[in-house]
């Protein structure tokens, strides 16, 4: 499952759906959580389960409500009958969420995971255990809006829009557990609709730094998302010349390439690189 861009659309705004499944993300999300009012909810689970329910393409996730909030059963017993094709779970805190979610579902198949990883201060401390469960899992990823309300924290960001020092470690934390779990390091969202100049800095320091894929608010977000995380020519030439390096000289530890020195790592990063291309 491809996750370079994810797009969020309002349960509730069901007129909006085929609009978001036709903006070239590689999955919508389908929100029950926070973008609908308790009194619609019940709305936007019948929406999702007729649209899924009709002939259509690309991948849909659903978010459901937390696991507290005495909605998640409703939410799973209307959507899963219609087979989405992955459930975001937020608030999640660690494996012990997973499995809660698994049980929950009575039995039904469930589809692959992507839990928002760092939304209570506890759920900080269960990022490594998500390893566990990893054969559940299409992806880890954050939120830098619900931790700072649950700390009592007044802001999420600096002046020049940095995240605090706070949410910088935890954004850390989950860029390495969903790696630790072979999964889909998913960053947070931009919240910016106006400003590409800051949103295409924001996706190259993700990409950068080692996330594969993004969420977003927005459909005008889209295209920079999946250009900022697809790899480039030149990357793509570089890791052929990595790979043809090493083929060409099995049992080498390390290899000099245009005049520089390459070892196991390069070849890793190079692999890693050419699959994300396929």
């Amino acid at each position: 499952m491809r996750l370079r861009s994810l797009l969020f659309v309002p349960a509730d705004r069901p007129e909006r759906f085929e609009t978001a499944a036709a903006s070239g993300a590689d999955a919508i999300i389908l929100d029950l959580e926070d973008s609908v009012a308790p009194e619609r909810k019940g709305f936007g689970r019948d929406a999702i389960r007729d649209w899924l329910g009709q002939p259509r393409t690309g991948t849909a996730f659903v978010r459901v409500n937390p696991l507290d909030g005495g909605l998640t059963r409703e939410d799973l017993d209307a959507v899963l009958p219609a087979r989405p094709d992955g459930l975001l779970l937020p608030k999640a805190e660690g494996a012990a969420s997973i499995e809660a979610l698994l049980a929950m579902a009575g039995g039904a198949p469930v589809p692959p995971i992507l839990p928002i990883a760092t939304e209570t201060a506890a759920a900080i401390f269960e990022l490594g255990s998500y390893r566990a469960v990893s054969d559940h899992l299409c992806g880890v990823t954050w939120g830098a809006e619900d931790l700072p309300a649950a700390i009592g924290a007044s802001r999420s960001r600096e002046a020049d829009g940095r995240y605090t020092q706070p949410l910088e470690m935890v954004r850390s934390l989950t860029l390495f557990a969903a790696h630790a779990a072979g999964v889909s390091a998913v960053e947070t969202v931009y919240p910016r609709i106006d400003d590409p100049d800051g949103l295409a800095v924001y996706i190259a320091r993700g990409r950068g730094d080692g996330f594969t894929g993004m969420m977003a608010i927005h459909p005008a977000q889209v295209a920079a998302i999946n250009s900022g995380f697809a790899p480039t020519e030149a990357e793509l030439d570089h890791a052929r010349a990595v790979v043809d390096a090493f083929a060409a000289n099995p049992g080498a530890g390390a290899l000099k390439l245009d005049g520089k020195m390459i070892d196991r790592p390069h070849l890793v990063l190079a692999e890693r690189i050419l699959n994300q291309a396929r």
